[in-house]
């Protein structure tokens, strides 16, 4: 089984590259699911079901988040109705959403779980104890599961992939926007990536213009940090699965350009 995970999706250029790249990817590399970070779909931060739409009808089966998921105000008010579109598993129990889900693919069922992490983050409830107790509940029904975490410290995603290794087929790392070279096949069979990059402008700073960023930087006068549009790229990784014991394969960055 051929798994594509993409990077956070940012703004009106990422969706774009998600529309015209997606199909093409799958049809060339014989994927047979997909899932996509799409927390800055909307402009840059958040998400709506007007940005969800484009990824969902271009081939995306499972959409996952971050910190950014309540930054739109509408998305408290929708996000129940999408089963395949999850918010970190870690969120306190009331919460709205949900933090994994499971999905079929002809005979085959795949777990897809989301959480955040908490360092150099907002406070949260602990990712390491929140994921082990959505993976126990997959377990039941699937064997092959992927796991997004969106945390900031490389520390935090590499202790997260030792914590889980042998427990999940995957662990990707996404948030910080910048691809890692750091793609392996841990010893127990799960895949591991410490970020898998952004899809979005690469003319850019993570994303944003870089005049007001870099003026941001120089003097510390807070400023508007609009979308960047040019240098589109796609990037995540291909992630090959053994559908019977659940464990990976082969793990392979890819980035394509719009």
């Amino acid at each position: 089984m051929n798994i594509l995970v993409i990077g956070d999706i940012v703004g009106k250029p990422g969706r774009k590259a998600i529309t015209e790249l997606v199909p093409v990817i799958k049809d060339e590399f014989n994927i047979d699911v997909v899932i996509a970070n799409g927390e800055n779909t909307a402009g840059g931060s958040g998400v709506t079901e007007k940005t969800l739409s484009p990824l969902y009808s271009a081939g995306v089966d499972v959409v996952t988040t971050g910190d950014h998921i309540w930054r739109k105000k509408e998305t408290a008010g929708f996000i129940d109705d999408y089963s395949n579109l999850l918010r970190p598993c870690n969120y306190p129990p009331g919460v709205k959403g949900k933090g994994s889900v499971i999905i079929s693919v002809g005979d085959k069922k795949i777990g897809v779980v989301n959480a955040i992490g908490r360092v150099f983050m907002q406070p949260i409830d602990c990712p390491f104890r929140a994921v082990k107790v959505e993976i126990e509940k997959l377990k039941k029904e699937t064997n092959i599961i992927i796991f997004d975490f969106h945390a900031e410290a490389t520390s935090e995603k590499v202790a997260m992939g030792w914590y889980l290794n042998g427990e999940v087929s995957a662990v990707v790392g996404t948030h910080t926007h910048v691809a890692t070279a750091d793609e392996t096949i841990l010893n127990k069979g799960t895949a591991y990536i410490t970020d898998i990059g952004m899809t979005g402008s690469m003319d850019s700073v993570i994303g944003r213009k870089k005049e007001p960023v870099l003026q941001k930087f120089l003097t510390q006068v807070p400023a508007r940090f609009d979308l960047a549009v040019d240098d589109v790229k796609l990037n995540g990784v291909i992630i090959e699965i053994d559908e019977n014991s659940g464990k990976a394969v082969k793990i392979e960055r890819i980035s394509r350009r719009l």
